[in-house]
């Protein structure tokens, strides 16, 4: 590559991650518009699966079909992450609302929160953070199999109430929004390598703003929750996500896996399945029992991006 071509595809890095590292400022910017005009995003409620869907298939179009040959070489990583998830998540919830002294609605959408799956939006937020894509997606899988007979079982050990999780509707979300898109994405990446390698600079920044655009569309949706939001969920909810990030941290770091790794391990904890919680909630409990989760899917991407831009920025 000659030198002005290397000049201006420096430049062009450099200016991608001016426009990231902006990433949760705009969240929070549209977080507070959409709040104060929802009307202006709810329209747009249609586009969230189509949005995740977008930004899968571009993530694989970094990847190709060796990353998830390593990344299915690591058995061990993708135990010990569900081991944390389930054991440590469900655990914290419980205790977060029992030292809070939240109403036995709220305790049971905290404990529901603490029982989902990872999400389908912690897979974006690791290929932000610069983590192991690959290794994630299939951490989201694995744990979305595991909830099927996690959250019955959780749900009664916590809740004294078992509760029934949709199986195939959970199978059908992950299938079409995360493994076709991102399958698509892998096959065209490892066909035509030298295309893609010339947009893979625009695919950070089309996820930021697509993530961005989700979560003012999740704000304006839950409106009228957060207008009623007391201040005990709101801290149950930051500390759960905190205490899941920092421990999914921590255990990896401690056996010695590799940053990558310990990033993503982090984000797929921290980062649940916040929008099935809302649903079991509303199907089983009450809406007050559904406020935790509605808080936590817009609380999640926020701490999650504002992360991921902190460690994007590392060496």
């Amino acid at each position: 590559m000659s030198q002005t071509g290397s000049f201006i595809k420096y430049n062009g890095m450099a200016m991608n991650n001016k426009l990231i590292g902006l990433f949760p400022l705009a969240a929070l910017l549209f977080s507070a518009l959409a709040y104060c005009y929802p009307t202006l995003f709810i329209a747009a409620k249609g586009a969230i699966i189509p949005l995740l869907a977008l930004v899968m298939f571009f993530m694989g179009m970094t990847l190709n079909w060796q990353h998830f040959s390593a990344a299915l070489k690591q058995p061990l990583v993708i135990l010990l992450t569900l081991g944390i998830q389930f054991v440590f998540m469900p655990l914290f919830a419980y205790l977060l609302a029992q030292g809070l002294q939240l109403s036995q609605a709220q305790t049971i959408g905290m404990v529901l929160v603490g029982c989902s799956a990872g999400g389908t939006a912690s897979n974006v937020i690791c290929y932000l953070a610069k983590g192991n894509v690959a290794l994630s997606i299939l951490m989201t899988m694995a744990s979305t199999l595991c909830a099927v007979i996690a959250m019955p079982l959780l749900s009664y050990l916590y809740l004294n109430h078992s509760i029934e999780v949709p199986v195939l509707s959970m199978m059908r979300s992950i299938l079409l929004i995360v493994l076709l898109p991102v399958l698509a994405g892998t096959a065209i990446n490892s066909f035509s390598a030298h295309l893609t390698s010339r947009l893979e600079g625009i695919f950070p920044v089309f996820s930021s703003m697509a993530i961005v655009l989700i979560i003012a569309i999740i704000v304006a949706l839950n409106q009228q929750n957060i207008s009623s939001l007391a201040f005990p969920v709101l801290i149950a909810v930051a500390l759960h996500n905190l205490l899941g990030m920092s421990i999914g941290y921590a255990i990896p770091r401690l056996l010695k896996y590799d940053s990558a790794t310990c990033r993503t391990v982090s984000i797929e904890v921290g980062m649940q399945n916040s929008g099935l919680s809302v649903a079991l909630a509303m199907q089983y409990f009450s809406a007050a029992a559904a406020l935790p989760g509605a808080i936590f899917s817009i609380w999640h991407n926020i701490s999650g991006s504002t992360l991921a831009i902190y460690w994007r920025r590392e060496k």
